[in-house]
């Protein structure tokens, strides 16, 4: 059910735009014996012969009949034409490259660029990562040259890649395989300087994962902070004689390892990751430390050294997750509390020496946030004077999983030990209610590990702005807030680096492939006639097939208000305020001959579809069919009472905020109301499913992505069972949750669920189920797909072995479009 961006029901990920609706081994109940397990068989393309997936089918046609040739499990001869033309056409679109990070560092010509992408690689169902490099000479103030590498360069294997404060060091990170070490590779400006193996018996694998991870250098760059998994417990030893007391790690044909206790972990795409923990690794030596102190009741994560004077105690400055109950799923889920600590970093033996025992035993974390419920993404000013630090405090004490930020500080310009009593200073304060075209609120999910402009007290940030991504400074002194991509452009911008007082920028729409912009500021007469130029920028990475090129110049997008139906006085004023839905159609199309239309919805429900490229979403626009993607009430980019207006009334105003918004286009001409489809993941399943029931009549096609069909279900099956309690009973969700669920409670969850208008569905409707889905286990969705056949209505379900909730593996990725685009041509046209 969540990037835009993060929802505890969905993934955001630029180059899958269902990471985003879903931001999110197991006994498989069968249909019959048309359930088969397969297996890879040869390359023809591997999309039309691959059978990783369950395939289960309503009808099968030609059971029993011989044919002259074997079909592939699912197929018969039409639709094997259809998946082969297709499947070509979804290729152009698989292939377009995706930036992920970027960093510049200072030289004598001018600036260098560095640009992590990544690609899918099929056959390897995997991410192809490389780097592009490039020269950056600024001309002049309406001039910028990017002279780019002849080739990139792959990075095999590697995990994460962080530059040195000074750009004259990257650190390069390779997360083991099984039991074998984890790699830290310290680079030069030509060659491996360094290179250190640190054994599973130390800590296991560096979090890498945006959430937990936290790598940081020290200001001389000598020391390294990170954090990893904390090394394995050992298990108990038996042989054929019972019990074996002594331990040991050598491999034993006479002996096996026993289970131990159960240790719980994060939750969904979290396996394997129970107790994240801090190290420290001394560039020089290779010598790790653990950081002392910190108990398991707390995992920690997003590190970064406080500023140090010479001759002073060096202190780490980190997130911490109490976890001494309960772990429940952390995945896109902001609404868990944490708080920012300070620790001694782990010392040398001769600062050790010098400081003093009482100063080496000192090794008790400074709880720095006492006062509110949530602080993350810690940061630290230029001058080191300010410690400014995000909260989702609105989604801890509501227990939505996301809602409306807010940005704080804590005055650092102090000698000796931090202390546990400073002062919180509110920065940006939650938006409640936004006046029409202004702010709506902090809506930020990642942030530069270098944030700031030159002078100081500016920083750059990414937010969600409505239906778009904006890039916004503000002020941390004063709190001002500003939008500095162009306020007249309906494409989304994400921030990527800062060149100085200069922005690196990605810019794209769902007609447009992202496109690297740069950003100048522009000083004028007065403060406040200061704005920004952006520059364009000729990029190998916003290159595509002139098939894409073609198919994306014959579209257009815009971003429509629709208003509420039905406001009663009862609901705040900024949940009575339109909410917006982004229509993609051809630019030829005729007020008389309307394109099929697919209704696409987004997980969470407290996420937001940005008016951002999704090659998935292209590759079904390129197709011939117009797409209505509804940011329904509650999500997230337009104050945090609409946000807040949606818990407790899941299944009735999220629906009929959808079916508002189709009418609207049906009533401007903009749609053929017999020619409707409709598309979601997780709690955009939630509502695909629910849409088909309650208004059986609207729609030719539906497809769900781990939707979540039966709540009653779920909530003893989910790593977030509180959030069935939150999104059902709203404000009185928090006082209710219990994991010992009541009758009371299941017949509650039962009468919101889709599957309570079971009997009335008539809708053809295509099911992709991850078989490792934590968050909506996948036992949901066949509950679902078995009602609907028990009733006769036309099923198909591709179950996906090796998949979690996102279903965003390249192969299962690639499959599921292909199905789905299949599936809407036999029902839509």
């Amino acid at each position: 059910m969540a990037n835009i961006l993060f929802s505890p029901l969905a993934a955001i990920r630029t180059n899958s735009f269902f990471s985003v609706l879903l931001h999110h081994s197991h006994h498989f109940p069968t249909f019959s014996s048309q359930i088969r397990f397969l297996k890879p068989i040869s390359y023809r393309p591997f999309w039309l012969n691959n059978r990783r997936s369950f395939s289960v089918f309503s009808k099968m046609n030609n059971v029993g009949s011989s044919s002259p040739k074997e079909l592939p499990l699912g197929l018969d001869a039409s639709s094997e034409e259809e998946y082969s033309s297709q499947s070509s056409f979804l290729q152009d679109f698989s292939s377009i490259p995706t930036i992920d990070k970027a960093w510049t560092f200072t030289s004598d010509g001018g600036s260098q660029g560095m640009f992590s992408m990544s690609q899918p690689n099929l056959l390897a169902n995997k991410k192809r990562r490389y780097i592009l490099a490039c020269q950056i000479s600024k001309e002049s103030t309406s001039a910028v040259s990017f002279k780019w590498a002849a080739f990139p360069i792959e990075m095999s294997n590697v995990s994460m890649m962080i530059p040195s404060p000074s750009g004259s060091k990257l650190l390069v990170v390779k997360n083991p395989e099984n039991d074998s070490p984890t790699k830290f590779e310290i680079w030069g400006q030509s060659l491996v300087e360094k290179e250190f193996c640190v054994p599973a018996s130390v800590h296991g694998s560096v979090y890498s994962d945006g959430w937990f991870e936290g790598i940081s250098w020290n200001n001389d760059e000598t020391l390294i902070a990170y954090v990893a998994e904390e090394p394995a417990p050992s298990k108990p030893t038996f042989t054929t004689f019972g019990y074996k007391k002594e331990t040991s790690t050598d491999k034993d044909s006479g002996s096996w390892k026993g289970q131990g206790d159960w240790e719980e972990e994060w939750g969904e795409s979290y396996a394997g990751k129970r107790q994240p923990a801090l190290f420290v690794i001394d560039v020089n030596s290779g010598e790790v430390c653990p950081v002392e102190g910190i108990g398991k009741s707390l995992s920690v994560g997003q590190v970064v050294w406080a500023p140090s004077s010479k001759g002073l105690q060096q202190y780490l400055v980190f997130v911490g997750w109490p976890s001494d109950t309960r772990k429940l799923g952390i995945k896109y889920c902001y609404n868990r509390p944490c708080a920012l600590y300070a620790v001694r970093a782990p010392l040398s033996k001769l600062e050790v020496h010098q400081s003093g025992t009482n100063a080496a035993n000192d090794v008790t974390p400074v709880m720095l946030t006492q006062s509110i419920s949530s602080a993350y993404f810690p940061r630290f000013s230029l001058d080191g004077k300010l410690l400014i630090f995000l909260s989702a405090r609105s989604s801890v004490d509501s227990w939505a999983h996301s809602a409306t930020g807010s940005l704080h500080s804590i005055d650092w310009s102090f000698s000796g030990k931090p202390t546990p009593d400073a002062k919180i200073v509110d920065v940006v304060p939650v938006v409640m209610c936004p006046e029409d075209g202004c702010f709506p609120g902090l809506y930020c999910f990642s942030v530069l590990s270098r944030p700031w402009l030159s002078d100081g007290h500016t920083m750059i940030l990414s937010s969600i702005w409505g239906s778009t991504q904006v890039i916004i400074s503000v002020n941390v002194i004063s709190g001002h807030v500003s939008r500095i991509s162009p306020g007249d452009s309906s494409f989304s911008w994400n921030l990527l680096a800062l060149d100085g007082d200069n922005i690196i920028a990605v810019c794209s729409s769902p007609v447009n492939v992202p496109a690297i912009k740069y950003g100048s500021f522009a000083r004028k007469a007065s403060a406040a006639e200061a704005s920004w130029s952006w520059l364009d920028v000729s990029s190998p990475i916003s290159r595509c097939s002139e098939k894409v090129t073609s198919l994306m110049s014959s579209r257009q997008f815009s971003i429509m208000r629709i208003p509420v139906r039905d406001i009663s006085d009862n609901l705040a004023k900024g949940a009575s305020k339109p909410y917006e839905a982004i229509f993609v159609s051809s630019k030829s199309q005729s007020r008389n001959i309307c394109d099929p239309l697919i209704v696409v919805l987004h997980g969470g429900p407290h996420s937001t579809s940005l008016s951002s490229f999704s090659k998935s979403l292209a590759f079904l626009s390129s197709l011939g069919y117009s797409l209505l993607i509804v940011n329904y009430r509650g999500s997230l980019g337009f104050g945090e009472e609409a946000v807040q207006s949606l818990p407790g009334k899941i299944g009735s105003q999220d629906v009929n905020d959808v079916l508002a918004a189709i009418d609207h286009v049906i009533e401007k001409g903009l749609a053929d109301p017999s020619k409707i489809a409709v598309l979601g993941g997780s709690h955009g399943g939630f509502l695909t499913t629910h849409l088909i029931g309650q208004a059986p009549e609207k729609f030719a096609a539906a497809v769900a992505r781990n939707p979540v069909c039966n709540l009653a279900l779920m909530v003893g099956t989910s790593d977030i069972p509180d959030w069935c309690y939150a999104e059902t009973f709203g404000d009185k969700g928090k006082s209710s949750f219990t994991e010992a669920t009541s009758a009371e409670h299941l017949d509650a969850f039962y009468r919101k669920s889709p599957i309570l208008h079971i009997s009335k569905v008539r809708t053809p409707t295509l099911f992709l189920l991850g078989a490792k889905d934590l968050r909506v286990p996948m036992s949901t969705g066949l509950q679902y797909a078995r009602a609907m056949k028990e009733k006769g209505v036309e099923v198909k379900v591709i179950v996906f072995p090796e998949d979690t909730h996102a279903l965003d593996s390249p192969q299962s990725d690639f499959e599921s479009f292909l199905n789905i685009g299949v599936w809407f041509k036999k029902y839509c046209k």
